[in-house]
C-alpha cells in the first residue's frame, strides 16, 4: 500500500487517482500509525513551505515521514514534498525544513518571466533514478511553483529546467526521490512516473 500523506494542503485526490489508475493500492492516511504502517509514501503539496511544514508539526507527522525515509522506505516527494526535504526555506523569512539534504528553497529572480512559473516545461535528465524508467530526457511536465531547491550536494540533481534560471526539477538518493512538476497534473508522461514509482515500491516491499 502507498500511503499519500493528508497534512491539509494538498491535490491528494488527483495523486490517488493516478495510483489506481495505475494498478496500485494508494490511500490517503492522516496519522503517524498509518505513515509507520505502510511499505511507500508519498508527500504532495501545493502551496506556502511554512504553512506546510506548521501543518506537518501539528499533525505529529513530521517524525513518521523522517523515519520512512530512514528505514529506507520509498519515498515520492511532490512539490512541496520535494521542498520540505531541505534545510530551510526563505519564503516569508527563514523556516527550517526536514534537513533530509543540505541545501535551500529560493523565489526565482525577478525579471522579464512570470512567477508562478506555471504551465508545461521539460526536463533535462542528469541522472536516472527508477521514477524515470521510459524517459528519454526533453519530456514536458506540468508546474506550479515561485521557489526552487538549490542543494548544497549536486550529485542528487536527477533533473533540471531552465526558467530563467536552470534549477533542480528532480532529486534522488536511494529511497529518496521528489520532483517538483506535477505527475498528477502530466498526463501520460505523469501516470508513468507513478507507476514507475509503485514499482520500485513493489520490490522494495
Amino acid at each position: 500500500m502507498i500511503a499519500i500523506v493528508d497534512y491539509g494542503m494538498g491535490n491528494l485526490r488527483s495523486v490517488e487517482k493516478g495510483f489506481l489508475k495505475a494498478g496500485f493500492d494508494a490511500r490517503i492516511v492522516r496519522t503517524a500509525a498509518e505513515i509507520e504502517g505502510a511499505p511507500a509514501v508519498v508527500l504532495p503539496g501545493v502551496g506556502a513551505f511554512r504553512d506546510c511544514m506548521l501543518h506537518l508539526h501539528e499533525r505529529n507527522l513530521t517524525e513518521a515521514i523522517m523515519g520512512a525515509i530512514r528505514a529506507g522506505k520509498p519515498y515520492l516527494g511532490i512539490c512541496l514534498g520535494l521542498q520540505v526535504l531541505f534545510s530551510q526555506s526563505e519564503e516569508f523569512g527563514r523556516t527550517p525544513g526536514l534537513d533530509v539534504f543540505a541545501g535551500k528553497v529560493l523565489k526565482f529572480p525577478e525579471g522579464s518571466l512570470k512567477v508562478p512559473h506555471m504551465g508545461w516545461n521539460n526536463i533535462n535528465i542528469k541522472s536516472r533514478p527508477p521514477l524515470f524508467e521510459g524517459l528519454q530526457g526533453g519530456e514536458y511536465f506540468y508546474f506550479v511553483h515561485s521557489y526552487y531547491v538549490k542543494p548544497d550536494d549536486e550529485g542528487i540533481i536527477a533533473a533540471t529546467t531552465e526558467y530563467g534560471v536552470e534549477f533542480t526539477s528532480a532529486i534522488w538518493r536511494d529511497n529518496v526521490m521528489a520532483v517538483q512538476f506535477h505527475p498528477e497534473k502530466s498526463q501520460t508522461l505523469g501516470l508513468g512516473l507513478l507507476k514507475n514509482f509503485g514499482e520500485f515500491a513493489a520490490k522494495e516491499a
